[in-house]
């Protein structure tokens, strides 16, 4: 039941009641339309398919214990590490805090240094030293070179005059 429309290359074609149009001149055997609607036919499954997707479908037990003890690490195990990862960062903000006040204290006892430093008059200490308390300049005698120690200190047994 091919019908041929004149001036087109398109033909018409009825199957099952519904109609296909097909254009161009290489299409010569009629293609059945389906409709989406319909469900294909399911194969028959063997019985050994069948068993074995029956067998995988269910668990038993001891695959849900195992499951139920995995998940249980899998939570212990991140919880911990949560904790650890807790612990860090306020290990972290205590260093920062700690290096603040460290700062801090480093810049105030600068400044009294300098202010101190500043304050002083090393003429007025030299003149002070050596006309009020009597203090004169060591002669050559009175200087004495010790040897390097690995103390920072030396300390004197005898008299040496």
């Amino acid at each position: 039941m091919a019908e041929r429309r004149k001036h087109t290359n398109t033909r018409r074609y009825e199957a099952s009641g519904k109609i296909a149009y097909l254009e161009g001149s290489a299409a010569r055997e009629l293609r059945e339309v389906y409709d989406s609607r319909e469900v294909p036919k399911r194969k028959r499954l063997s019985n050994t398919t069948r068993k074995n997707r029956e067998k995988a479908s269910h668990m038993n037990p001891g695959y849900v214990l195992f499951l139920s003890a995995a998940l249980a690490f899998a939570i212990m195990t991140l919880c911990s590490y949560i904790n650890l990862q807790s612990d860090i960062t306020n290990c972290v903000e205590a260093i920062s805090e700690m290096e603040s006040r460290y700062n801090n204290l480093k810049l105030a006892n600068d400044e009294e240094y300098n202010r101190i430093n500043s304050s002083l008059d090393l003429e007025q200490i030299k003149a002070i030293a050596i006309g009020e308390l009597g203090m004169t300049y060591a002669n050559e005698g009175q200087i004495i070179n010790v040897e390097n120690s690995e103390t920072d200190y030396v300390r004197q047994t005898e008299s040496l005059d």
